[in-house]
């Protein structure tokens, strides 16, 4: 009776893990949204927020890194739990590193702000809700242990790179034409390069929910561009 009553209390352990990786990435999904708007829309109050909150996703990263280790200490678990807690931790630190490309663009979008617009921005909400989409699937397919749709998210992957490429030849050919522009084509790089990041770290969860489920390693092979 007692070993049944500690399965079941690591079940709902497990349960309440899913729970706070899923509220993190609802965190980190915000903050994405609002560091756009705050750059399409050229509010500073807005992206001086998205700094602000990412103490916030910081501090729900560092519980979610000791629930597991908490997890991994007392439950000493094998096979596929031990997986999904190894995971847990892996994605965590992915969700952790968009939040902080997020404040990356905020600060870029601040600087901006204090120069007339560049450019109309064409690609990059392209670029963003392409972002925004591999994030959402990763996170429903660790949910869902779905490897059809995390291997979807790894070939999502190559819009992005693309999208990046011709935000740089079209920012380059600005740059050529007058030296003026090279501060704020540079910032607007650096925010296309932020996303790409962002994107990497998608597929990064993508390749964890597809050792999870399978225990093979698909990172550095060519099986996720099949």
């Amino acid at each position: 009776m007692l070993e049944g009553h500690i399965y079941k209390t690591f079940d709902l352990e497990l349960k309440e893990l899913k729970e706070k990786l899923l509220y993190e990435g609802g965190l980190v999904e915000k903050a994405i949204n609002s560091a756009i708007e705050a750059l399409l829309e050229r509010d500073s109050d807005l992206a001086k927020k998205v700094i602000e909150e990412d103490e916030l996703i910081n501090d729900v990263e560092v519980e979610i890194d000791e629930f597991c280790l908490k997890l991994l200490a007392l439950r000493q678990p094998a096979a596929r739990d031990l997986r999904f807690i190894t995971t847990a931790i892996k994605i965590n630190y992915d969700l952790e590193r968009i939040g902080d490309m997020a404040v990356n663009i905020c600060e870029r979008v601040l600087e901006l702000n204090r120069e007339p617009q560049l450019k109309p921005y064409i690609d990059l909400p392209k670029m963003t809700e392409t972002v925004r989409l591999m994030l959402k699937e990763s996170l429903d397919a660790f949910v869902k242990e779905d490897v059809s749709l995390a291997l979807k998210v790894t070939k999502d992957d190559a819009q992005v790179d693309q999208l990046l490429d011709q935000i740089f030849r079209e920012l380059l050919t600005y740059m050529m034409e007058d030296l003026q522009t090279i501060s704020r084509a540079t910032r607007v790089l650096f925010i296309a390069k932020y996303l790409e990041r962002m994107a990497d770290h998608a597929v990064n969860i993508a390749e964890l929910v597809i050792f999870m489920v399978e225990g093979r390693i698909i990172r550095h092979s060519k099986s996720s561009e099949e």
